[in-house]
């Protein structure tokens, strides 16, 4: 599971992805406040924009990962991916023909060259 706390974001303005093996989040924050008296006048504009990104480890199953934003909580659940089990692999041996012995006659033909 991964948190993030984004206090004061959207749902909308936050951008969860997995591309490979790593998670990003990212968004921007837009905000606005605007005070208006009879002889006074305030407003004020503030932008920021993050962006994170954690790598995955292999066990992730990436089409299952969830996300859900509660009260400036980001949570992402990273469910495992099913165990790979090792599978057996059988050896097969190919039969070596041994060397043809030469016979009496090629030797001596050898031995006399």
């Amino acid at each position: 599971m991964v948190k993030a706390e984004v206090p004061g974001m959207k749902e909308e303005d936050i951008d969860v992805s997995v591309v490979g093996d790593t998670l990003i989040i990212r968004g921007e924050k837009k905000a606005e406040a605007e005070v208006k008296e009879e002889d006074y006048y305030c407003c004020e504009r503030s932008y920021g924009s993050f962006f994170r990104s954690v790598a995955l480890p292999s066990t992730v199953d990436a089409k299952k990962i969830e996300a859900s934003y509660d009260n400036g909580v980001l949570e992402i659940t990273l469910p495992k991916a099913a165990e790979v089990k090792p599978k057996k692999v059988s050896i097969s041996a190919k039969k070596v023909t041994s060397a043809k012995k030469p016979s009496s006659a090629s030797r001596k033909e050898k031995a006399g060259k």
